[in-house]
């Protein structure tokens, strides 16, 4: 298949290249950094130079869109005009609908599972209360709006918080944690925000078994199977290096005076699950991130 990745240099999609490169034709785009996009076919490009979009669509003729670029965390969003903000996630994901109704192609659009209530309780499912409470995650919801107002050749990914070691520029939070504890320094992490993290490796492993199948008009949630505070993931990294667990330091997101304290978006997977997806344990992927980096 014909495949345009937005976001390609990211955190994710850069795993996205090399996965998905694999059995498939790919363009991915790129803007202010480069990773690994121009070991593949690549473009240069920002996602809101719409002429140049349009003749993307026009000339490779894509049968689908990964769209995972975006002002990609609160923090981000935060700093800078919220004009831009929305120009980046909502206007520009609009085009990208509009394009893909125009040539019949399927649109994935990764969304964050911060778009939820984050006080309702545990392992959420798709149609769970939303209340985002940042500028960013408002705007990744808006996202979503866009593409269900402008087509129904759809597949709308709530993904959950993504770990695993970055590739070139790119990192995470998990990445510092695993560099902090090797050198042998403390590290806090929240005990009371729960999540439903996947490894990046699974992410686009799971996605180029995604795209093989026939899925239109769903949201899905697009997560580990494991509920986990980000210190229950730090221990769960100690246990499979062998790093010193008493070097993780415990502390609340009202300790750490956290601007947006969303307590609980830990996500059910079960309609992910019905579509024929394994998706492997904490402890195994945290060995293959390790492995892979071996």
């Amino acid at each position: 298949m014909k495949i345009f990745i937005t976001g390609g240099s990211g955190f994710i999609g850069q795993y996205l290249n090399i996965e998905l490169s694999k059995e498939n034709e790919i363009l991915t785009q790129y803007y202010s950094h480069i990773g690994n996009c121009t070991q593949f076919n690549s473009i240069k490009c920002s996602i809101t130079d719409y002429a140049l979009i349009e003749k993307i669509f026009n000339e490779f003729k894509p049968e689908i869109v990964i769209h995972t670029a975006s002002i990609s965390t609160a923090e981000k969003a935060d700093k800078m005009n919220p004009a831009e903000v929305y120009e980046i996630n909502v206007n520009a994901t609009k085009f990208l609908a509009e394009q893909c109704e125009k040539h019949n192609s399927k649109l994935i659009y990764f969304s964050t599972d911060l778009v939820y209530a984050g006080y309702r309780g545990s392992y959420l499912k798709e149609d769970a209360k939303l209340i985002p409470i940042s500028l960013y995650a408002e705007t990744k919801l808006m996202g979503e709006v866009k593409i269900q107002e402008t087509f129904d050749n759809y597949l709308i990914l709530r993904v959950a918080l993504n770990y695993g070691l970055g590739l070139y520029h790119s990192s995470s939070h998990f990445q510092k944690i695993y560099e902090e504890l090797k050198k042998g320094n403390e590290v806090k992490l929240f005990t009371d925000q729960y999540r439903s993290p996947i490894s990046v490796i699974e992410s686009a492993r799971i996605l180029s078994q995604i795209i093989k199948m026939d899925i239109r008009k769903e949201i899905i949630n697009f997560a580990g199977k494991e509920r986990l505070s980000r210190y229950q993931l730090g221990e769960k990294l100690c246990e499979v290096i062998g790093f010193n667990k008493e070097l993780l330091k415990p502390i609340t997101m009202e300790e750490a005076n956290a601007i947006y304290p969303v307590a609980d978006v830990s996500l059910n997977v079960d309609k992910l699950l019905s579509y024929g997806i394994d998706i492997k344990s904490t402890e195994e992927s945290i060995k293959e991130i390790i492995k892979y980096f071996k």
